[in-house]
């Protein structure tokens, strides 16, 4: 490993744990998924799962089942972005949960260019996408 892939690697866990240290904001308790979008070396976004504004805080119905408008970390910050003034184009999504099908087709239409990753989601199909796009997509293990 080079010592430019050996700094890029500490950047991306840095900013892995920082994911996951917003991951704790979300109210659901099944699993909670933090995602930060980062442009040369700053965060313009940040998200977590949650339920939309306005609505209670309660992620799982009575039989601890995700409720269906339970909004992804990865559809949080890009929408969050979307709402800015910043761009998303060209930029990193780092997540403590690799994305969905759903989260990945928002991350194409993004303009993101690379997908960093701390946990499998129970589904390849967003990966598989991201992929087939030419986005690169990197699994990086952190350790708690």
């Amino acid at each position: 490993m080079t010592e430019k892939e050996t700094k890029q690697l500490e950047v991306d866990k840095r900013y892995l744990r920082m994911a996951g240290i917003w991951a704790e904001n979300s109210y659901c308790k099944r699993r909670k998924v933090g995602a930060l979008i980062v442009k040369d070396l700053m965060i313009i976004s940040d998200g977590y799962n949650g339920t939309p504004s306005g609505f209670e805080n309660v992620c799982e119905d009575e039989n601890n089942v995700t409720k269906p408008y339970v909004i992804h970390a990865e559809a949080n910050a890009i929408t969050k972005v979307a709402a800015s003034s910043n761009s998303s184009k060209g930029a990193t999504i780092y997540i403590t949960s690799s994305p969905c099908i759903e989260c990945a087709k928002l991350i194409i239409q993004s303009g993101i260019r690379r997908v960093v990753f701390s946990d499998r989601y129970h589904t390849a199909e967003g990966y598989d996408l991201l992929v087939r796009a030419g986005i690169p997509v990197e699994y990086i293990e952190i350790k708690e």
